[in-house]
């Protein structure tokens, strides 16, 4: 007689059964994965929330950071601004320094939410105002030694991967290593000296024209090109030697498509990973290079309310830099799910 099939064990033919899994162990189809509402907005949504919690934080730490300075509050908000008793009011009633601390804490956020900045009793003016002003050109600094820093990169590191051209490889390997070890001030100065002060090709300082952009997006761009291009060769060493590599060539591809199409995608991860730090160069250096080529921007603005104790000022570029870390770091967060689809899966 043949085994009993509700047994799991056999049936009438001596075929064995497989038993049926417990329903919490059975393997989801892929196609009802995907079909569950939110999957695809899941990440997303927990990136936006960890950018938020971190744009708080860099609010409190920077708010802290204004009640623990030696002196009364009152003296750190006006700084070396006008003083007199109608102010000292004004400063304690904008602030809310005669209501409890937690309060005051929670009006600050509020102002904060609102794009409420405060006012620079310094410069009498808000501080909104001030920063808005001057917020144009430095974008415009940033966005070109970016594009151009990142494009120089790419050329790099394409033309020089693999086993190509190794001569080629070890001078670029020399001058990106040069690039990223000189400070972006010294190469502005030469940059100056050479292009400006002896072959009249540029203007010396300002901001008219595309001309007067060229030596210090130049400046900004040269040392983000060097380590992003160290970074995109090694990925693309790592990519040329993978077997989805061999089988593209054995498919006939150029060379070219090949490095283009296939390779660069799986290099841009670890490059995009330095999106934070390209934009903390980028806001770091333009401190600089801004007075360095006599241009207005944010670097004039925080040198001049560093020195001049204009603290409604400093807490204001601050939370604009934790602002615009945030805004950099989600994109790269989010730019990996398009790179690789894999991590769309997990």
């Amino acid at each position: 007689m043949g085994r009993d099939p509700a047994d799991g064990r056999g049936d009438r033919d001596g075929t064995r059964l497989r038993p049926e899994p417990p329903a919490r162990l059975r393997r989801v189809p892929r196609n009802r994965l995907r079909r569950v509402p939110g999957t695809r907005l899941r990440p997303v949504l927990r990136r936006l929330g960890t950018g938020a919690v971190v744009l708080w934080a860099a609010a409190t730490a920077a708010y802290l950071a204004l009640l623990a300075a030696p002196g009364d509050t009152v003296d750190s908000i006006v700084g070396d601004g006008a003083d007199s008793p109608q102010i000292r009011a004004q400063v304690v009633a904008e602030w809310g320094l005669d209501r409890p601390e937690v309060v005051q804490y929670l009006d600050y956020l509020w102002r904060l939410a609102h794009g409420d900045l405060g006012r620079s009793y310094l410069l009498q003016r808000p501080v909104a105002e001030v920063v808005g002003d001057q917020l144009l050109p430095t974008l415009k600094l940033a966005l070109a030694a970016a594009v151009l820093g990142v494009a120089l990169a790419l050329l790099a590191s394409a033309g020089t991967a693999g086993s190509r051209r190794p001569w080629l490889r070890r001078v670029t390997s020399t001058t990106e290593l040069v690039l990223v070890s000189t400070p972006p001030f010294l190469i502005g100065i030469v940059l100056l000296s050479l292009l400006s002060f002896r072959f009249g090709l540029f203007p010396v300082a300002g901001d008219r024209g595309f001309a007067a952009l060229v030596l210090p997006a130049v400046t900004l761009a040269l040392p983000i090109a060097g380590l992003l291009g160290q970074v995109l060769r090694d990925g693309l060493d790592r990519a040329l030697d993978e077997p989805f590599v061999v089988t593209a060539r054995s498919r006939g591809l150029h060379e070219r498509a090949v490095l283009v199409r296939h390779a660069l995608r799986h290099a841009l991860l670890p490059a995009v990973t330095l999106a934070g730090w390209l934009f903390g160069v980028l806001l770091g250096g333009s401190v600089i290079v801004e007075q360095v080529f006599g241009r207005p921007g944010l670097g004039q603005v925080t040198l001049t309310a560093v020195t001049g104790k204009d603290m409604p000022v400093v807490l204001a570029v601050v939370v604009l830099s934790a602002a615009g870390y945030v805004l950099v770091s989600t994109a790269a967060d989010l730019a990996y799910l398009l790179i690789d689809p894999r991590l769309r899966r997990s």
